[in-house]
């Protein structure tokens, strides 16, 4: 869990640096048709950082309880993050992170293996969780600075 939460850091660190870089014409721009544009990627990060904040805490109080899963796409639509100052969003998502990397840093050891349900899948650890959100946030952190590049975001 070290390497995970090492990982997490520096993460939030590094592109936290790289989105500052990135205007708010560049961040509003959609792709293409059907893509969401950067602020609705970070949006989607934001709501992912809100949903995992529940799944870290309520799965150390229960017994493999059963969380939701949330429908992304009309999340994003509804909070309508293309509306939303780059800025904002930017300092948003790192608070929230910050704040992640910090409940799972005091995660006791031997919760890291309690169990939770999430959207009627197989039961899975915490330690899974924290490991998939990270890789999950630095799959659509290099689609957002990619893009910068020449890449395509995925709605």
């Amino acid at each position: 869990m070290e390497d995970v939460l090492t990982e997490f850091e520096r993460t939030i660190s590094d592109s936290f640096l790289r989105l500052g870089r990135i205007t708010e014409a560049e961040a509003d721009l959609r792709p293409s048709p059907g893509k969401w544009s950067r602020k609705q990627i970070l949006g989607h990060l934001i709501d992912s950082a809100s949903n995992n904040h529940q799944r870290f805490v309520r799965a150390q109080l229960g017994d493999t309880p059963s969380l939701p899963g949330y429908e992304q796409s009309l999340w994003v639509d509804s909070q309508q993050y293309r509306t939303e100052p780059w800025e904002e969003l930017v300092a948003l998502w790192r608070s929230y992170n910050l704040h992640l990397l910090h409940v799972v840093s005091v995660m006791p050891g031997e919760k890291r293996g309690n169990r939770c349900i999430v959207a009627g899948g197989e039961p899975v650890t915490l330690e899974f969780l924290a490991e998939d959100y990270l890789r999950h946030m630095k799959h659509h952190l290099e689609q957002i600075i990619g893009e910068k590049e020449g890449g395509e975001a995925d709605a």
